[in-house]
């Protein structure tokens, strides 16, 4: 068999192989921004959806019975405290008046004739021209009239408290709701219910409510000092209106609740506001914003540098190689334009912030530019 042909072929092959290992293209690297992660301390605000209260509303009713004569308020305006909102026909509780005065003054003659024959009998005992029990009933019917006009006196006051409840004013100062009921109807203290409600609106409630889960995570970055808040929740807060325009005063908390309310699973924190102009009204929906806790040593990340997988989110770092390598990320809040990492990464990290499309697991890579 002639061997020559075979050895030409092998060395053809060869040759073949050292052409294409020759001209294989030099592996070039992708141009990349990158961040630098560098611990800090950024201030975390707190954004959560109030309804505004009252900080002092009183439902208005009626304390007797009788037909409602008239309504002596417009509506939906303001009154001021001791103005007449409702009156109630006052005829049967004049009546009660006059009768409870004519009883207390015919117990009062009554009792002045008690008085006067204690007053004969005791010089007639004293000259023993009287028993002593002729001088201790004397006595003994004096103070049992004492008692009688006591208690008609007591009645008198009640009648005239009764006349009193018959006209109805505001006990405090604010704006009034529609009235419940109009004239002529029959007012009962024990089923009619409100008349009205009288509500200030200068200062105004903040209601919020928060979750669960929501409290339950501050509470735990509390505890581990991942997260700083002011001395007695001294929060600065801050209103936005439904209109996206900045409620123009700021206002402090003033109570959080220590109990979750067990029908909504939620905590209940409350802010206190002025309102000079009556700009906020109770019922309104608003958007709020405490101020004044910070996170320290937070580790961040622009958010166009988190990519989101099938796995949960993630982030592309730099090795020492100068090769991309995916790093699994746990986002928490936003910071302005920045994701704040909770845990995958660490100090020194370089995250790559642009040219990601580009860019897989063990790619090549250039720096043009970093934060």
């Amino acid at each position: 068999m002639n061997k020559l042909p075979v050895a030409i072929l092998i060395l053809f092959l060869l040759l073949a192989g050292c052409y294409r290992q020759a001209v294989q293209p030099e592996e070039k690297a992708v141009l990349v921004k990158v961040y630098t992660v560098e611990p800090q301390t950024i201030p975390v605000d707190f954004n959560l959806i109030g309804i505004v209260r009252s900080s002092h509303s009183v439902e208005i009713r009626s304390r007797v019975e009788g037909y409602l004569q008239s309504i002596n308020y417009k509506e939906g305006s303001f009154v001021k405290e001791g103005d007449v909102l409702f009156k109630i026909d006052p005829r049967q509780f004049e009546d009660a008046v006059r009768e409870a005065q004519a009883n207390l003054e015919k117990e009062q003659a009554i009792l002045w004739q008690a008085q006067q024959a204690v007053s004969r009998y005791k010089p007639l005992f004293e000259q023993k021209a009287a028993s002593r029990k002729d001088l201790d009933d004397a006595m003994a019917n004096f103070l049992s009239e004492q008692a009688s006009v006591n208690l008609f006196q007591a009645r008198l006051d009640e009648a005239k408290l009764n006349l009193s409840y018959a006209t109805i004013t505001s006990p405090i100062s604010g704006y009034t709701s529609n009235a419940r009921f109009q004239e002529g109807t029959f007012i009962s203290p024990s089923s009619s219910g409100e008349l009205t409600i009288v509500s200030v609106t200068d200062p105004v409630w903040v209601i919020v409510n928060v979750s669960d889960y929501y409290f339950l995570l501050s509470t735990r970055e509390v505890q581990k000092q991942e997260l700083i808040v002011p001395d007695n929740y001294d929060f600065d807060v801050s209103l936005i209106l439904s209109d996206g325009s900045e409620y123009p005063q700021h206002g402090k908390v003033s109570f959080i609740s220590p109990l979750f309310d067990e029908s909504t699973g939620t905590l209940s924190a409350r802010a206190v506001f002025p309102n000079p102009n009556n700009v906020l009204r109770p019922g309104q929906f608003v958007k709020i914003k405490a101020t004044g806790a910070v996170r320290p040593n937070a580790i961040i990340v622009p958010q166009e540098s988190v990519m989101q997988a099938m796995a949960g989110q993630f982030v592309y770092v730099i090795n020492e190689e100068n090769r991309a390598e995916t790093r699994n990320v746990e986002t928490g809040d936003w910071y302005k334009e920045y994701w704040v990492i909770l845990s995958g990464l660490k100090k020194g990290d370089r995250v790559i912030t642009a040219g990601t499309i580009k860019v897989k697991d063990g790619t090549l890579v250039k720096v043009i530019k970093s934060k």
